[in-house]
């Protein structure tokens, strides 16, 4: 007989062998798209670190802001940055990535604004969808080192 197929004639009292060799192929399959994955989340878990609530979410669960502090909101466009304070525009800071002379400028300028108003925490970061991660998370970082802990990011509005 060729072909090597055990058709359980050998062995004690007719019983066939239990030695089988297992297939790890799918195991190693398994295992690799498993790593992939932990490797892509890894990144998700640097950007959870970052204390940013976006903006009308959780609007119950904190108490408001005094009515005496004006709200500052940043407009993050890939050109320049256009603070509002209470509706009042400032100059716009000319910002293209990697430019350290504007950054340096726009933490003056959060340094002017926590002088004047010295209680106030709270800063609203609006972004356009041209904005690069990158310079997003730069100004989220600065205006944490600018005195404002509480960074609210939302999208620009289109009108």
């Amino acid at each position: 007989m060729a072909g090597g197929m055990d058709l359980g004639t050998s062995g004690k009292g007719g019983k066939k062998p239990l030695d089988t060799t297992i297939n790890l192929v799918p195991f190693i399959d398994l295992m690799a798209v498993t790593i992939v994955f932990l490797i892509m989340s890894a990144v998700w878990t640097q950007v959870g670190r970052l204390q940013v609530s976006q903006s009308g979410q959780n609007a119950s669960d904190e108490q408001p802001p005094p009515n005496t502090l004006l709200p500052i909101t940043v407009l993050i466009t890939d050109k320049e940055l256009k603070i509002t304070v209470g509706g009042t525009a400032m100059d716009p800071i000319p910002f293209v990535t990697g430019d350290k002379a504007a950054v340096q400028k726009f933490t003056d300028r959060l340094k002017e604004l926590k002088t004047q108003q010295p209680e106030q925490n709270a800063i609203t970061l609006s972004t356009e969808d041209s904005v690069k991660y990158e310079d997003l998370v730069m100004i989220i970082d600065t205006c944490i080192g600018g005195q404002f802990p509480s960074v609210s990011v939302s999208p620009a509005s289109n009108g």
